[in-house]
């Protein structure tokens, strides 16, 4: 890696950190700041299209399409291995990804982080559900998703449809994902 990449790294690294510390402060009591969305006309959601067009990398750096999730309801986990919310949310993430199984949706994660970083967080924590580097372009695609202000983590529930549903920005509280789930 060339060092105009690492400093990009450490620089996103830096503002995530700083803004995922905020929501994370401002947040914890009360949760993560959700936004939930309305059927529009029965189309994809632009955003989930583009989602669904993006192949990204797995840990292994085999590239992935995630249009392999449409079809069934998906949450999208956006996260960092730096950022001390989304480390303390994925262990009962995963057990919510495990539990079900993939019967009634699925569960990924997409990681604004370097490869190497991601992996090396992978081998200490086991994680039920798939994850991908997004890298820097990571943060176009949840943007498009609804974090307009680049906070992490950051977790989109997506339709069956293709509709996004609800937005959460800050450490989730499974009780509300579990009831948003049930909704689908």
């Amino acid at each position: 890696m060339n060092k105009k990449h690492l400093a990009g790294y450490v620089i996103l690294a830096a503002a995530f950190t700083v803004l995922g510390a905020i929501a994370g402060v401002k947040q914890d009591a009360k949760g993560p700041l959700t936004t939930t969305y309305a059927h529009t006309d029965g189309r994809p959601h632009t955003a989930v299209t583009n989602l669904y067009a993006t192949s990204l990398n797995d840990l292994a750096g085999k590239p992935q399409p995630l249009a392999q999730w449409k079809g069934k309801p998906l949450l999208v986990n956006f996260w960092a291995s730096w950022c001390a919310p989304c480390v303390s949310e994925m262990p009962e993430l995963s057990e919510l990804a495990a539990k079900d199984g993939g019967k009634h949706f699925n569960v990924i994660g997409i990681g604004i982080d370097s490869p190497t970083n991601l992996a090396e967080f992978a081998r200490k924590i086991k994680i039920s559900y798939p994850l991908y580097v997004g890298g820097m372009g990571g943060t176009d695609l949840a943007r498009g998703l609804g974090n307009a202000n680049g906070g992490l983590p950051f977790t989109v529930l997506i339709g069956a449809d293709g509709q996004v549903r609800k937005t959460y920005l800050g450490r989730l509280k499974f009780d509300q994902v579990r009831a948003d789930l049930a909704k689908l």
